[in-house]
């Protein structure tokens, strides 16, 4: 099986309902970290978590800027956006800690999986609990989308 350039996946996103862009970077996520696990070489390991650190560090810069105080509004919200904005702090702390950094062992890799299940926590609160509420609301998700995907092209394009 050919493994294309992880890189190459990174692609701008198109307007949809914001909780549909959001869940789609969470699997495109989950999906670049089961690439890790498999993996045992060495360069594609660098080029996976060099990925994984773009696409989290995009998608919480612009939950952080846009979809969260949206949320947090709408839904006069004083425990969910908070402690998801506390998450973010612990996932940034991780990805310091890898991001181009050489893949160089047990260590490396038990951050990467550690960061792993930080993501899957937090993805599972977010998912279960924050989107349902905020599709509750008025908010437009459309528009919040479009506001988005403008925001992730930009800060991607930048990273480039």
């Amino acid at each position: 099986m050919k493994t294309a350039s992880p890189q190459k996946t990174i692609e701008a996103p198109t307007a949809q309902d914001a909780t549909a862009l959001l869940r789609a970077d969470h699997k495109r996520v989950s999906e670049l970290f089961a690439s890790y696990e498999k993996s045992r070489s060495v360069a594609t390991k660098k080029q996976l978590v060099a990925q994984i650190c773009t696409e989290l560090s995009v998608h919480a810069q612009v939950e952080e800027e846009i979809f969260y105080p949206a949320v947090k509004k709408a839904l006069k919200d004083k425990v969910l956006v908070p402690e998801a904005t506390v998450e973010h702090a612990s996932l940034k702390a991780l990805i310091a800690q890898v991001e181009g950094i050489e893949p160089d062992g047990e260590m490396f890799d038990a951050k990467i999986k550690v960061l792993s299940e930080f993501v899957k926590h937090h993805v599972k609160e977010e998912q279960g609990e924050m989107f349902p509420k905020a599709k509750s609301t008025d908010l437009d998700m459309e528009a919040l989308g479009a506001e988005l995907a403008a925001r992730k092209t930009e800060l991607l394009a930048q990273r480039a």
